[in-house]
């Protein structure tokens, strides 16, 4: 049985959600995989964990760096978990139908973004129809916060 949460955007971007959730990620001592719609967002990405603040960032990987075995956060572009990760982060239309492997599956998805809306919904109703995963549907308040909203 996997948990299964989709996070609606309604306040902030990605990059500014992404890097925090991550972190609480791997404060449990969890391998993560962020997995993206595009080799350009995979690219994005990499930048961002390595400059989202001055004082820190995220140790991650993706394709052009090898050693995915050993990377605590693998980014990526395909479906694989090739650094056996516990918390699969999908954003920009990526999509996993594939569960038992994970602890917990993450859609982050742009609520301004009509597509980005209907692809949560209907990866919804997908997970909603396998037996034993768990779903929770969290919105973004206007303060920025999550209310849990099913």
């Amino acid at each position: 049985m996997s948990e299964i949460l989709f996070y609606h955007l309604t306040q902030t971007s990605l990059e500014h959600v992404l890097p925090g959730l991550i972190e609480k990620s791997l404060a449990k001592n969890w391998r993560v995989i962020v997995h993206c719609g595009s080799k350009e967002r995979v690219e994005a990405i990499d930048a961002l964990l390595w400059t989202y603040r001055e004082d820190s960032f995220l140790p991650h990987g993706w394709i052009v760096d090898g050693s995915e075995a050993v990377q605590p956060i693998w980014l990526t572009a395909e479906k694989d978990n090739p650094n056996k990760a516990d918390i699969r982060f999908l954003v920009d239309g990526a999509q996993v139908d594939e569960t038992v492997s994970y602890s917990r599956i993450v859609y982050i998805f742009d609520g301004q973004d009509n597509s980005a809306v209907d692809h949560a919904r209907s990866r919804w109703r997908f997970h909603n129809a396998i037996d034993g995963d768990e779903l929770t549907y969290w919105q973004q308040t206007l303060k920025g916060g999550w209310e849990k909203r099913a």
